[in-house]
């Protein structure tokens, strides 16, 4: 399948420059679970992840599913009722955190004119997969039973959130439930890949369900329209490749759109990379148009 290509002279200058910053950022002298925990204690920095977008409200909000209490915040533009996007961090299944998204969180919600969840769910090695994948499943039925949208629901997210998304999806249809409208993939982890750093920590059993590496599902026939964000210069660029070219053989209505020369993650940085930029206003119009929806 052959992606649409955004690209700018920009776009490899300003990754260049940020991963400098991020190199230059000191590593702490401690083992590694502790230096996991020191960096989900860090506070994303304005002058790289952007603020939240002051068109929209914010608010916090906790969600009670059977046995524990999540945290979410939700970016609302219009306090009528909307679309309701479920969107989800990064952080390779062990890290990260919903203050990290709020530019996009809140860009989506401005740009698409509905309703933004934004999700803390739970984390390895604490809650090794699957608790992170049932979060997000079982937050899609609550989101139906408790939230004042307008029954249209979108899952979507990045990286790691973008794998939960993913996973969510499969869950719901080989499990009968409701399925979302759409999903939203941004450079997704789809596979096994025993050589990242979380994959032992996330997969601490050869026990792996199917919804947790979707490019292994025997099938992806009967998921939600996609769209999929990939970037040029991510080592995870051929798991997105790979899923948006089965999801169409498997006759899913799929739009490929890659962003050359950034790197993975480049939601995360906004201020820094007009890439991350220019993704949020492309998910904003794809939402739009999938929900007719008028221009903010």
């Amino acid at each position: 399948m052959r992606p649409e290509l955004v690209d700018s002279p920009d776009f490899g200058s300003e990754t260049d420059a940020l991963l400098k910053v991020l190199a230059d950022i000191p590593v702490p002298d401690v083992d590694p679970y502790q230096a996991l925990l020191l960096d989900r204690e860090d506070l994303p920095d304005p002058a790289i992840a952007g603020r939240p977008d002051p068109r929209v409200s914010l608010e916090d909000l906790t969600i009670e599913l059977p046995g524990r209490t999540l945290e979410a915040r939700v970016y609302r533009y219009s306090m009528r009722p909307r679309p309701i996007v479920l969107w989800l961090h990064g952080g390779g299944f062990i890290g990260g955190h919903l203050r990290d998204i709020e530019n996009a969180a809140s860009g989506i919600a401005a740009n698409g004119n509905v309703t933004v969840v934004s999700l803390n769910y739970r984390l390895a090695p604490e809650n090794p997969c699957p608790a992170g994948l049932h979060d997000v499943y079982e937050t899609l039925g609550w989101i139906r039973e408790h939230l004042d949208g307008d029954g249209r629901i979108v899952v979507g997210g990045q990286s790691a959130g973008a794998a939960l998304a993913a996973g969510a999806c499969l869950l719901a249809r080989d499990e009968g439930a409701p399925l979302p409208d759409r999903q939203i993939l941004c450079y997704p982890t789809l596979d096994l890949h025993p050589d990242a750093d979380w994959h032992e920590w996330y997969f601490p059993t050869d026990d792996v369900p199917t919804a947790a590496v979707p490019l292994r599902a025997d099938t992806l026939a009967g998921l939600p329209p996609t769209l999929m964000l990939a970037a040029g210069r991510d080592s995870l660029r051929p798991d997105a490749l790979a899923y948006a070219s089965r999801l169409k053989q498997d006759g899913v209505p799929t739009r490929l759109v890659e962003y050359a020369d950034t790197m993975h993650a480049f939601l995360n940085f906004p201020a820094a990379l007009s890439a991350g930029r220019h993704a949020i206003e492309l998910i904003g119009a794809d939402l739009r148009s999938a929900f007719s929806a008028p221009r903010p």
